[in-house]
């Protein structure tokens, strides 16, 4: 009994954790440049002799517990703005933003000048070219598609886009920005920049909605049996423990 009671404790706690990524997800379904983060879980086994397993005790002492969550890093839709210092990115790799806690990667192009015409996030964060911070100076502003920014036909920076190899470790912070493991980040080779576009949300608010509705009757499941198990528990120790 009280593996039942472990194991419907376990799939509660892992439903609870899971309850917060699929809402993070349906929350930025229309945030622009998100990525969206997949649950998935692995068993946890509370038999502390493997040498002496038996296929019953692999069974009852196995909990599901949530594993973590997986980066969904893949493309979504452009969006077109018509905004000078929108950008969006065609192909892998990511924005570099210079903030007060380091340096970030952002798949968010949605860039605007500050008081002192730098190309800043929607955070005002500084955003990165290949030789620092950009200023932009007064007139018409052209972004290229290999990131080279002009004014009125004139150079002025060109856009950092940094990418990385698929084993890199990418944590998400916030809703938009990541950061990496230091070295890890390299020059994007196969991409192309969009000006006057923003790419969107690769949150597909339908499949999160679903799985908030799942995850939730799941953990009302668990939730349940746990109820049984207590009851049981209480019932026993108010009638047998007095006996002994």
């Amino acid at each position: 009994m009280d593996s039942g009671f472990y194991s419907a404790f376990s799939g509660l706690a892992a439903r609870m954790d899971a309850l917060d990524l699929v809402a993070n997800n349906l929350a930025n379904a229309s945030t622009v440049g998100y990525k969206a983060q997949h649950e998935f879980y692995r068993s946890l086994s509370a038999w502390l002799q493997p040498s002496l397993s038996t296929p019953i005790n692999d069974t009852v002492n196995h909990f599901g517990v949530l594993g973590g969550a997986n980066l969904d890093l893949s493309s979504s839709s452009l969006e077109p703005t018509g905004n000078d210092t929108d950008v969006a990115l065609e192909g892998p790799g990511f924005f570099s933003v210079q903030t007060q806690n380091g340096l970030r990667y952002t798949r968010a192009g949605n860039f605007s000048l500050n008081a002192k015409r730098q190309l800043v996030t929607v955070k005002g964060d500084l955003v990165l070219g290949d030789q620092g911070p950009i200023q932009v100076p007064s007139g018409t502003l052209s972004v290229s598609p290999d990131g080279t920014l002009s004014v009125d036909g004139t150079l002025v920076a060109k856009l950092k886009i940094a990418d990385f190899t698929k084993d890199t470790q990418l944590t998400p912070e916030g809703s938009t920005y990541f950061t990496a493991p230091q070295g890890a980040a390299k020059a994007a080779a196969d991409v192309s920049i969009r000006q006057g576009n923003l790419e969107t949300s690769n949150s597909d608010p339908v499949r999160s909605t679903v799985a908030l509705i799942e995850v939730q009757r799941t953990a009302q499941l668990m939730e349940k049996a746990l109820s049984i198990f207590h009851n049981e528990f209480n019932r026993t120790a108010t009638t047998q423990i007095p006996q002994v």
